[in-house]
């Protein structure tokens, strides 16, 4: 039979409705989970978690400022989403320097979020959810103002002297030591003892001093305190950075470039984290995550692996590495960093799956396409491509309704703290600040943090005073309002791909193999548990894209597709739409 003839007859036929009425298969047969044992199946690695950034989600006072009583009233929003744990970046007392990634009191909340009490009801709102919440843990370094720095500075006999960071200025110039948002470097005088203070970060954020065993104890009840509070795990923000090694060698020159390697997994940070596991996560039956994974496999696994009885996941940052720079995403990149991952922790250990997070812009800007025609099949490519790879799916308050960067082309509307110190770098570097703004304006992590968007009321429903970060343009065409309804929504598309995952066991524990791994416009791979096996396949094109899967025995049922239709002929011949996602049982 000719071509053309095969062209004709082409079968349309694996999804006859919108996709949002497709018929989910369900992959619940006993044998399903064989090869799963139970001591290897947990509620972390089967969860699929909603981050959100309380200051930008939702506020009830009029302050501009996200509030619990705002998460409150969003509760049931957030349980239809289908995920079923919550982190929320900090909401400690805060001078607000680093948006509370410099904590003045671990046991206190920010005013601005409301009381201990409304965080209690917020907390139980969830667990009468079946939400786990997850909470943001800054304990590589405090505020200047926690009382544990004010009594440290004040003099050099001080009983919490040790607890940070300190070299003499009688000695000399400290050795070098990069910061990664002040361009003078980590080191900051203070004339009261006339010493020298470390930042990793701004100079408001003192490093805490690990090797001190105080100031771990003190750690550990301040974990212990929020895990009786009834808090389900910990994401440890910095915490590669924290152990240091105190002989102060010199480091060389340009070695910065190597940031991870340099700074982070030092000489004792294993010994500290199993020591936490023996003090808090092991008694308390709770997970922590670890923000960064060092700089090799062998690093990864080493904070994660069950034997190694430290933490239970770990998330790396070449994912977003990878687009850090307008028009810089190539898919054959994208493959290999999640294949190479995939494979690294195939027999062991559990990493998170994540293209956004509030340090980094939106993930349709940096992975998708935002002109009106595909962001919406974009987005959803995206989401399915997140929620049918093995580890734990994190997704980005506003990703699952396909919110985009703001456009903020000059500094004087940014008040983030690294994208001040980034631009007073370049400054002092002597870079092109035209350019620079650019690719600011691109990739700042100010563009992961504005507000929420509602409805097409007034601040997108966020808030009814002036909201702390103005509010995108777009939300009169890009909020949940306006995609509740509609079947054929980001916000429905992702609604159904967080049913398929948790009903299909192999989403999460099957093995997974890349396919044709050098087509230039397809992402392939199938997903593989016992008997069961299901093939995604993304287009990551604004074009109408062929892959030919011979390879593949049958194409048995569409489980989700983000199109009415799928175009399958002779030889499991794919056509896929701009943007198509699907997934296919098949055997």
């Amino acid at each position: 039979m000719n071509n053309n003839l095969w062209v004709i007859i082409a079968v349309i036929l694996f999804v006859g409705c919108n996709n949002h009425q497709t018929k989910i298969v369900k992959e619940t047969d006993t044998k399903t989970e064989n090869n799963v044992t139970q001591e290897q199946k947990t509620w972390w690695k089967e969860g699929i978690l909603y981050q959100i950034y309380p200051q930008s989600f939702k506020d009830t006072d009029g302050d501009g400022f996200g509030d619990f009583k705002g998460v409150i009233e969003k509760l049931d929003y957030v349980q239809s989403l289908g995920i079923t744990m919550v982190w929320m970046n900090p909401f400690f007392d805060s001078p607000l320097v680093d948006n509370g990634y410099d904590v003045a009191d671990y046991r206190a909340i920010h005013p601005r979020y409301g009381t201990m009490e409304d965080f209690e009801a917020m907390l139980d709102g969830f667990h009468k959810r079946d939400i786990k919440f997850v909470l943001d843990m800054v304990v590589n370094h405090s505020s200047n103002e926690h009382e544990w720095f004010k009594q440290s500075r004040s003099s050099r006999d001080n009983p919490y002297r040790d607890y940070y960071h300190w070299w003499p200025a009688e000695k000399g110039d400290p050795p070098y030591r990069y910061s990664l948002f002040d361009p003078e470097g980590a080191w900051e005088y203070d004339a009261t003892t006339n010493a020298y203070y470390l930042h990793t970060f701004a100079k408001e954020q003192p490093d805490l001093n690990w090797e001190n065993p105080k100031v771990r104890q003190e750690v550990y009840d301040i974990m212990k305190f929020w895990a009786e509070k009834g808090v389900d795990g910990f994401r440890m923000d910095a915490f590669q950075f924290a152990s240091k090694d105190t002989t102060w060698p010199e480091f060389p020159k340009g070695h910065e470039k190597d940031f991870i390697k340099w700074y982070g997994m030092r000489p004792k940070l294993h010994e500290y984290l199993n020591e936490m596991y023996q003090e808090v996560i092991e008694k308390y039956d709770v997970f922590a995550v670890a923000e960064g994974a060092g700089s090799t496999f062998k690093d990864a696994h080493d904070l994660v692996d069950a034997d190694r009885k430290e933490l239970q996941m770990a998330y790396h940052f070449e994912s977003v590495d990878m687009s850090r720079k307008p028009n810089s995403f190539e898919l054959s990149e994208f493959k290999e960093v999640f294949t190479r991952w995939d494979s690294a922790f195939a027999k062991q250990g559990w990493i998170a799956i994540f293209l956004s997070n509030h340090d980094n812009a939106r993930l349709i800007n940096r992975f998708g396409n935002t002109s009106p025609e595909f962001r919406t099949p974009s987005t959803q490519l995206l989401n399915t491509f997140l929620l049918s790879m093995r580890g734990t799916p994190y997704t980005y308050y506003g990703d699952e309704i396909g919110m985009t960067n703001i456009d903020m082309p000059t500094l004087e509307e940014y008040v983030d703290v690294d994208a001040i110190g980034k631009y007073k770098t370049a400054v002092a570097n002597g870079e092109d600040l035209q350019e620079f703004m650019s690719i600011l304006n691109y990739s700042s992590r100010e563009n992961g943090r504005t507000p929420m968007q509602w409805d097409t009321s007034d601040n997108a429903g966020f808030t009814k005073g002036k909201p702390w970060k103005r509010v995108n343009d777009n939300y009169t065409k890009i909020n949940v309002a306006i995609q509740q309804d509609d079947p054929n929504s980001i916000l429905n598309h992702f609604r159904q791909m967080t049913k398929v995952r948790k009903e299909n066991p192999v989403l999460i524990y099957g093995d997974y193999a890349i396919i044709q791994k050098e087509h230039p416009s397809i992402y392939a791979y199938t997903r593989t548990l016992d008997n069961e096996k299901v093939l995604v396949v993304l287009n990551f094109s604004e074009n109408k894209s062929d892959i030919k899967l011979s390879e593949i025995k049958k194409l048995e049922a569409t489980i989700i597709n983000n199109y009415n239709t799928v175009a399958v002929s002779e030889g499991n011949k794919i056509t896929l739409m701009p943007y198509q996602a699907v997934i296919f049982k098949i055997n």
